[in-house]
């Protein structure tokens, strides 16, 4: 198995700084902008609440990132690699660096009646298995563009390089919520990891999909030899919560006959 390793560069005696190589595990913090200054992502979630992006089921606070696997955009990670731990900047990406360049073939003139909705300009819509922008409703035709939101746009990040992981342990979990928006848990017992699943990811179309790659990312730029998942059920975790029960035993119909209304006194 390929293994890298960050080189240490030595400045002053006693004082070392990791430089940023393939293969490193690093953890980010950032905030992308467009050229108008609008933020389409964030890790920061105060910034995504105030710039109305902010997703009730993301999470926020930095991404772990494995340089050198295409995890990110290539202007951001070339940036990246010019630095170190600690390094706190922007930087400019042009298009062919970012989301790539606008497509003029993506942009279809589609009739009306192929939408059950009413369309109006800016909204995003699927057609034919893929998403897409109105740009514009002339008539009883849309103008839809297929491109990426981003395509064909100047990015700028503000980022900090808040760490380059070390711990195989760090590494895993953050993996873990790369994938998943949420921080495994996950124990490592020599060069097995043991990853408890949530319950919930069961019903999770995501997770099956995901959970291959998270492990093939595991073992491929980690020491780990295997990964193990592990779905744990008790009585306390399986049975319904006894709000929920109350709440639905007062939602069901009473059944018993009505009283019948007394006869009036004449």
């Amino acid at each position: 198995m390929e293994m890298f390793f960050t080189n240490p560069v030595i400045l002053d005696p006693g004082v070392i700084i990791m430089t940023i190589n393939e293969g490193d595990f690093i953890k980010i913090s950032y905030t992308g902008k467009l050229e108008d200054g609008s933020i389409f992502d964030t890790t920061n979630e105060e910034v995504a609440r105030v710039h109305n992006i902010h997703d009730p089921n993301g999470r926020y606070g930095g991404d772990v990132i494995i340089i050198g696997v295409n995890q990110m955009i290539s202007g951001l990670e070339e940036d990246i690699k010019e630095h170190e731990a600690g390094y706190e900047g922007t930087v400019t990406i042009p298009p062919e660096k970012a989301f790539g360049d606008r497509n003029p073939k993506l942009l279809r003139d589609l009739p009306l009646r192929r939408f059950e909705q009413k369309l109006h300009e800016g909204m995003v819509v699927q057609y034919d298995g893929k998403q897409g922008t109105v740009l514009k409703v002339m008539g009883r035709h849309a103008r839809v563009d297929f491109n990426i939101h981003m395509a064909g746009h100047v990015i700028t990040y503000d980022y900090k390089i808040d760490a380059v992981l070390e711990d195989l342990k760090e590494k895993a979990v953050g993996l873990s919520a790369l994938y998943m928006s949420k921080e495994m848990d996950i124990e490592i017992d020599g060069t097995v990891a043991r990853v408890s699943v949530p319950l919930e990811f069961n019903y999770l179309q995501h997770w099956l999909n995901t959970k291959a790659q998270m492990a093939l990312d595991m073992l491929k730029y980690t020491e780990l030899t295997e990964v193990l998942y592990v779905e744990t059920y008790t009585e306390e975790l399986l049975k319904p919560d006894s709000e929920e029960e109350e709440q639905s035993e007062a939602e069901e119909p009473d059944e018993s006959e009505p009283d019948e209304p007394e006869e009036e006194e004449e």
